[in-house]
């Protein structure tokens, strides 16, 4: 028997278990989140004495006779104070860390309540957040300790919610508190538990499975394989080539492929069941790298074959024009594949009703997954529905399917709730990553540093299944030759099949690979010319009314010579400094139907935004309440936000291709201009029930297109970031100007800017998605991700010149914050020391030493 005080009162329990199990599962305090279940993400930090501790590596031994607080355990003058700093301080975005954060600095303040800065990132060292860069929760820490040392009232902030404001997120208090459910904090009466069995090697023939011994487990429910599957085994966003399960005579692709599939009554029996189940293999030789699986000889991954892409985009006589010109540059580069290590594992519960399946998850997308579920269980649409709870983090990670058509499966055919969350070790495997990228560039210039023309070869790992490989691909050639005013270009790039696990989509969506190619290349002809990095970007800059290098014009909103312009000064005073600049389109474009929309009802006379489009840390719902309020003239009081339903939210397609501001947020804004109209001559009391649907479609041109000038996209941010080091090679400031076109929540984009910083860093410098001979090898502590103490200052600039009514203006800023800062470091470093590093993440350098 072991005995504590939890949150003032005390508790017996009798089996020596896991705290963070108790915690969550025995009395649900589902504050205390499970992000990774080895120690290395702090997401369950609790008190244990008034210092922060992880629940995860804690069991019923180590707090006997112990106080253990959470955050439910708070004062509620210390909640409010914590509520109102981080919410005002932007400090929340996915809000899946801020639990654990609060946690940290309640352990800090019962030290002191007078912190230096210092003293807050050292509190924060074990905690690790994805999203916002940790700036602005560090700014709610010292917020909040003020407000305590000072015995300050809590402001009552007043806000119109106008466009240009910097209202505190619609979810931030929630999300603060713990109270915000994710999807592995539901529960339900009579739930199971699903798991996967998952394959033993990434290449290797299914010869048979014996279920047999497994089934006779008592609690196990069923044991689900290929033949049960009652749809379309094989799923995927646009091919579909990616089975459910693995049928026997099969091959696997890679080490995330399932086998079977267990619903059980209990974790523990689930487990057991997992690891009874008997698969003969025959091991085959994977395919690891893509010049291998080229080959003409190399083994079929896919009845198609290895290749799944092929683009090229030609415009003008780029071979004559390198040959003609006075400077010229070829290297190869090659850049890894990188996990999200979005800080909430993949979950999923299935709910059987009456006449439909529920099911709740998080998601980038509930229609993508509703039609993929649908056709796996083989049942029309109106029998599924999906809803999305609060997403913790996705950057891409969360588009595909990954543990909730395997729920919905298991729930439909058991016709029983079914719970099913992905260990953290299970998520690193499975879903799709960053794509691996060989890349041979060469750039040319003239004797003024005028470019003249750009050829590139890319070669994309894909891995295992296509996912969204080929638009990837596409936008990595079509952002290649970067935001500059040249046309002779020539770029062929492949994406090909191999056994490692899937490429797919990730912040930046191919352009962060390609943009580090082509910037880098940009430094050696700066040099040759005898200009400096900063002037070749300003001569060469794309303005309103000139050509990109893929054909369209740039519109009036375009500011990427005010970006270089703000950066001018802080680059040119610093002694070692490296500089890039990058564009990066709004929508999904290239002739894809891409169609934003939105409805307005009037419930209980307050105005409810309902999409399916998914806010998975960007801040969508505010923006949308933002909008609402400007167009419409009422308060934020009076705008509550509602989750992805696809019942009740029309579908406003994926968040992705940085298009949620732009397209549903355009789409917003028209149902409000018919709610504003009809409030002319009547109340919200008076339009009860009431509802105002608007749309938004992006017209654009296909890849390929025969126009002069094609509209490739309906929007374009421009960027420059500068990062400065110091003499050791260390990183003191990154300086970030956006072109944003128009803010239309400021601390927001500062929030997405100072996150995808980081996240840039981090590809730049220190993270790696090693694998060996196909099978990955990292844990969540190992990806080497960025944590508080080693995030040099940033500084945000916004640039604002966008004067288009589509959406106020606003232009996608979440995935372009991350794809300058990787050349614009390489470039710092061929500063320090003279060494031109064509390799990710860049060696020799203060946070990557050469190995002895």
């Amino acid at each position: 028997m072991f005995e504590f005080l939890l949150n003032g009162n005390r508790v017996k329990v009798e089996e020596n278990k896991k705290l963070i199990d108790y915690l969550r599962e025995d009395v649900d305090l589902t504050s205390v989140k499970n992000g990774c279940g080895e120690g290395a993400c702090g997401a369950c930090m609790i008190l244990l004495n008034g210092n922060a501790m992880r629940a995860c590596i804690l069991n019923m031994e180590k707090v006997n006779g112990k106080e253990v607080t959470t955050i439910e355990g708070l004062s509620e003058r210390e909640k409010d104070v914590f509520a109102w700093a981080f919410t005002e301080s932007g400090a929340v975005q996915c809000g899946f860390c801020i639990p654990g954060m609060v946690i940290s600095g309640k352990a800090l303040f019962n030290k002191t309540l007078n912190p230096t800065p210092l003293e807050v990132k050292n509190a924060l060292k074990g905690n690790i957040c994805r999203c916002t860069g940790y700036i602005k929760i560090e700014k709610a820490i010292m917020m909040a300790a003020e407000i305590l040392r000072e015995d300050k009232e809590v402001k009552k902030v007043q806000c119109k919610g106008l466009v240009g404001e910097k209202l505190g997120r619609v979810d931030a208090k929630a999300k603060t508190l713990g109270e915000a459910k994710y999807a592995g904090d539901l529960k339900t009466q009579g739930m199971l538990y699903g798991f996967a069995l998952r394959s033993k090697y990434p290449r290797a023939l299914v010869k048979d499975i014996d279920i047999e011994e497994a089934l006779d487990l008592t609690g196990v429910e069923k044991i689900v394989l290929a033949g049960d599957v009652p749809g379309d085994r094989f799923l995927g966003h646009l091919k579909q080539d990616w089975p459910a399960l693995i049928a026997i005579g099969e091959e696997t692709r890679y080490v995330g492929d399932v086998i079977a599939l267990v619903a059980a009554e209990s974790e523990e029996v689930g487990r057991k069941a997992i690891n009874t189940i008997k698969v003969q293999y025959e091991e085959l030789i994977p395919l690891t790298c893509p010049e291998v699986a080229m080959k003409e000889d190399a083994p079929k991954i896919h009845p198609s074959g290895n290749i799944l892409a092929h683009e090229v985009l030609k415009r003008g006589n780029a071979e004559e024009k390198i040959q003609n010109s006075r400077y010229v540059v070829t290297n190869k580069f090659s850049v890894p594949f990188t996990e999200h290590a979005f800080l909430e594992p993949e979950s999923a519960l299935g709910i059987p009703k009456k006449d439909y399946l529920e099911l709740h998850t998080g998601t980038q997308s509930i229609y993508d997954d509703h039609r993929e579920i649908s056709k796996l269980l083989g049942v029309e649409s109106d029998k599924l529905r999906v809803v999305s709870e609060y997403v913790g983090g996705g950057f891409g990670g969360k588009e595909d399917m990954s543990c909730q058509h395997h729920t919905a499966l298991l729930a439909y055919l058991t016709n029983k709730p079914v719970k099913m969350t992905l260990t953290r070790k299970e998520s690193i495997m499975t879903h799709p990553k960053r794509h691996a990228m060989e890349m041979e560039l060469t750039t040319a210039c003239d004797e003024n540093g005028k470019l003249t023309a750009m050829k590139a070869k890319i070669i994309s790992d894909t891995g295992a299944y296509a996912s969204l490989g080929g638009p990837v691909l596409q936008r990595a050639c079509t952002h290649a030759a970067g935001p500059y005013n040249y046309q002779d270009i020539d770029i062929e790039g492949v994406a090909v099949y191999t056994n490692n696990p899937p490429g797919g989509a990730f912040r930046g969506f191919g352009v962060t690979q390609s943009v580090f190619a082509n910037e880098s290349n940009l430094n050696l002809l700066s040099e040759m010319v005898g200009i400096s990095p900063w002037e070749i970007r300003w001569r060469n800059a794309v303005k309103p009314g000139e050509v990109l290098p893929n054909g369209q014009i740039a519109d009036e909103g375009t500011a990427l010579r005010e970006t270089l312009l703000a950066v001018k000064k802080q680059y040119e005073e610093a002694k070692i400094a490296g500089i890039a600049c990058a564009f990066k389109n709004a929508g999904v474009g290239v002739g894809i139907p891409d169609i934003g929309r939105c409805t307005l009802k009037v419930i209980d006379s307050k105005v409810h935004t309902r999409t399916s489009a998914a806010c998975i840390g960007q801040g969508l719902g505010t923006v949308m309440t933002q909008i609402v309020c400007e167009t419409c003239g009422v308060g934020p009081e009076n705008v509550i936000h509602e989750r992805p339903d696809t019942k009740l939210t029309p579908n406003s397609g994926t968040t992705t291709a940085s298009r949620q501001t732009v397209f549903t947020g355009e789409a917003t804004r028209n149902a409000a201009l018919k709610l504003s109209e009809a409030l002319e001559d009547l109340t919200l009391e008076q339009l009860e029930g009431k509802e105002f649907y608007g749309e938004y479609l992006g017209v654009t041109d296909k890849m390929g297109s025969e126009k002069p000038n094609p509209v490739s996209h309906v929007a374009y941010g421009y960027a420059t970031q500068v990062v400065i080091l110091n003499e050791e090679g260390k990183v003191e400031k990154v300086v970030a100007a956006h072109d944003v076109g128009r803010a239309i929540n400021p601390t927001n984009v500062e929030g997405q800017i100072e996150g995808g910083v980081v996240m840039g860093l981090g590809y730049g410098l220190t993270e790696d998605y090693p694998l060996n001979n196909g099978v990955p090898t990292a844990k969540f502590g190992t990806l080497g991700l960025f944590r508080s103490s080693t995030v040099p200052e940033i500084h945000p600039i916004i640039i604002e010149k966008n004067s288009n009514e589509l959406s106020y203006g606003a232009k996608g800023v979440g995935e372009i914050t991350c794809i300058p800062t990787a050349p614009a470091i390489q470039g710092a470093y061929y500063k320090l020391d003279g060494k031109f590093r064509t390799k990710l993440p860049l060696d020799d350098t203060f946070y990557r030493k050469p190995k002895k």
